[in-house]
């Protein structure tokens, strides 16, 4: 095979070939020829590529330097264009989603009227987002024990609360009517469920160690979210573990607190601890139906309505039934006996048959 540029010509037009083409190489039915027009071009063409290389290493050695040379001034402009694109974000959101211009100052008192998750909201047709309020502080609001149904709106509450505070300490406007955030120096949360099997840490024991964590280091500047600490153990220790960690929200740096749980006895507490108030997410009864309101209002859920829920998600409606039936027996105080059990070869349905 033959390199470069040339020019091909069939043998029978060999004739017209002029006397200045140079034969480079013979083939069966053709001849190929080239030019000194053409060989100098081809010798441009090899060498561009080389060229091209040095040229580009020359224009960046020569961007690199004078960048050296202006190092501080490409650094100050590089902060000026991240902050005015920081203060324009911040600008169009507020006009935008119709942000409040929030008030920081040095109390412990954090009150936002009609707040909103900046997210979540922007996920939904405007205007449809249910905005609720929240008032917490290290006195009389110190922990807000928060119950509801899952899908309630709990979960979304809480994040909502830590990110308009974020956003009011990073000098944003925020999602709400009107905030006033005492400043928080540290923001702790402990929301869903996680394990690490490779280290052997099980789920409840990922969920202590979160929480040990904010008790240990919490002050009383900061905003503590916990998300059903307890759940991961059995109803009665969950429920003491979950008791015991309010107490101590409240005995100690009195750190400000939003307590969400499905644990119903928990909201006993605010009977015996002062600084504790029940909240709730109100939901509407409908037939055999339910309507979260996402709205929320002073006292204790009086129910949980999990089985709805479980219906919502598609359970099939023998298991939904069952699930009935067997809970109107709890709730009557029905006792069930191993031994009864065992005495009489009952199955697991006798067992809540009429006598």
């Amino acid at each position: 095979s033959v390199f470069g540029y040339y020019i091909e010509i069939t043998k029978p037009n060999l004739r017209y070939v002029p006397q200045s083409y140079i034969r480079k190489q013979t083939l069966a039915n053709a001849e190929r020829f080239y030019t000194p027009e053409l060989k100098q071009f081809e010798q441009k063409i090899i060498g561009a590529e080389e060229k091209m290389k040095l040229l580009e290493r020359e224009l960046y050695i020569a961007l690199r330097d004078n960048i050296a040379r202006n190092t501080e001034a490409v650094l100050n402009a590089t902060r000026a264009v991240g902050l005015l694109d920081m203060v324009q974000g911040f600008a169009q959101n507020a006009a935008m989603y119709n942000y409040a211009r929030p008030i920081v100052n040095s109390s412990s008192r954090i009150s936002i009227t009609e707040g909103r998750h900046p997210v979540v909201e922007r996920l939904l047709e405007r205007g449809s987002y249910v905005p609720n309020d929240v008032t917490v502080d290290r006195d009389a609001h110190q922990v807000l024990i928060i119950t509801g149904p899952n899908m309630s709106g709990k979960s979304t509450y809480l994040r909502q609360v830590a990110l308009t505070a974020i956003m009011a300490q990073v000098g944003s406007f925020v999602p709400a009517k009107e905030a006033t955030i005492g400043v928080v120096d540290k923001i702790f949360t402990r929301i869903g469920a996680s394990d690490d099997i490779a280290q052997g840490v099980s789920t409840f024991l990922a969920e202590m160690m979160e929480t040990a964590n904010i008790l240990n280091n919490m002050t009383d500047k900061s905003l503590v979210i916990l998300d059903e600490v307890g759940r991961g153990t059995s109803t009665y220790d969950g429920l003491a573990l979950a008791w015991a960690v309010v107490e101590h929200l409240r005995n100690t740096k009195r750190a400000r607190t939003l307590f969400a749980t499905h644990f119903h006895e928990l909201t006993k507490i605010e009977e015996f601890v002062s600084g504790v108030k029940n909240y709730n997410f109100l939901v509407k009864e409908w037939g055999d139906e339910i309507v979260f309101l996402r709205k929320l209002s002073p006292g204790p859920s009086d129910q949980s309505y999990g089985i709805h829920v479980a219906r919502l998600a598609g359970l099939p409606p023998s298991v939904i039934q069952r699930a009935k039936t067997v809970l109107r027996r709890f709730e009557e105080g029905e006792v069930f006996s191993i031994r009864r059990m065992r005495r009489t070869k009952l199955t697991q349905q006798d067992l809540f048959v009429d006598t």
